[in-house]
């Protein structure tokens, strides 16, 4: 399903860039003197996009700039809410693990987060854990971040991190690598007295 949405984003991102490409070009040719065939929108350089009756064609109804810009916020609102889905990292729902029978089998994305932060948590000096995989089925990728003791060295708790918890993940669902992005975060703590 996920590939069928991303074929689908990606032509109509194709689609709507091709068609704003072919009105933007033709706008610019003519607009540099070309001559434009008769059925097109535009008949030369000195020509406008909305004459003056077809701006005030529609002034004596009362619905229609309200229509208009109802329109227009939707639109705006769509190509927002389309523009963050396709910025946003998804998280990993499965991944793929090479059983070596030749058929394979699915993990849970969501069971190995559960199971890296556990394991990371148990270290020593990690206070919290939270673990987001990234990336495809077949070639996840790890971004953790850690809120680590006052009194714990940062390069001692990402150690422990790569050689424990992110290799016990790795082994355990079969893969040849498992990249990780670390945050390391100190817990805020109060001043201490000193006597």
């Amino acid at each position: 399903m996920r590939a069928v949405l991303r074929t689908v984003d990606r032509v109509l991102l194709g689609l709507v860039g091709l068609v704003l490409f072919a009105l933007g070009g033709s706008v610019l040719v003519i607009g540099l003197g070309a001559s434009a065939p008769s059925w097109w929108i535009h008949d030369g350089p000195h020509d406008v996009l909305l004459s003056a009756a077809e701006r005030t064609r529609w002034r004596d109804f009362g619905w229609w700039w309200p229509a208009v810009i109802a329109v227009l916020a939707v639109l705006l609102l769509f190509a927002l809410w389309w523009l963050v889905a396709v910025v946003r990292r998804r998280r990993l729902a499965e991944i793929l693990v090479d059983t070596g029978d030749g058929d394979g089998a699915v993990l849970r994305g969501r069971a190995l987060e559960a199971a890296l932060a556990q394991e990371a948590e148990r270290t020593d000096g990690v206070e919290r854990a939270k673990v987001r995989l990234t990336g495809r089925r077949g070639a996840p990728a790890a971004r953790v971040r850690l809120l680590l003791a006052p009194h714990v060295d940062p390069g001692t708790a990402l150690d422990e991190l790569t050689t424990h918890a992110l290799a016990h993940a790795r082994d355990s669902a079969n893969l040849t690598a498992l990249p990780a992005e670390v945050h390391l975060q100190g817990v805020q703590h109060g001043a201490e007295r000193v006597s």
